[in-house]
């Protein structure tokens, strides 16, 4: 690829400036990825989800533990997801309202927080509506239920874990 300089604008191979936005990245993320997959004989099982970003901050995680990550994502699959962000170890849902029960509604924000399989590298907080009078208002949720998703997504990881140890 040969970079030209054409009167304002510099192109890539024939592409404009704004084009290179999305080039450039992309063709980083996927050397990233190819190095990462090319481990050539090593342990790979504690490699971190996607290959570290640099920061500005050093000593801070860019990325999550990949075992926590799928396990996140298998265990809460029945909710609809609003947004996941693996370098940030956060995943949103929207709300969800059980057929059965549809004058209630669940949200849940599972965030995580460090690169290790450990239990207190997870924090899932739960959100609870009720319909009244035709209006969505707040109400209680029982101080189980988060630690119980949480001990969930845990169990769950650790088969992900065992898994990749077994093959």
């Amino acid at each position: 690829m040969t970079l030209s300089q054409t009167s304002s604008f510099k192109t890539l191979s024939g592409a404009p400036a704004c084009a290179r936005l999305v080039l450039i990245p992309a063709l980083l993320t996927a050397c990233l990825l190819a190095v990462t997959g090319c481990a050539g004989g090593k342990d790979t099982r504690n490699l971190p989800l996607i290959g570290a970003a640099s920061s500005s901050k050093a000593g801070v995680p860019t990325t999550v533990n990949r075992y926590l990550w799928g396990a996140t994502l298998e265990t809460i699959n029945f909710l609809p997801v609003s947004s996941a962000d693996p370098i940030a170890g956060l995943v949103l849902t929207d709300w969800y309202v059980n057929p059965e029960t549809p004058d209630e509604r669940f949200k849940v924000n599972v965030y995580i927080l460090d690169q290790s399989l450990r239990a207190d590298a997870l924090r899932v907080s739960v959100f609870r509506q009720s319909l009244t009078n035709g209006a969505w208002i707040d109400s209680r949720v029982n101080p189980a239920t988060p630690r119980e998703l949480e001990n969930a997504i845990l169990t769950r990881a650790r088969q992900l874990r065992l898994n990749t140890l077994d093959q």
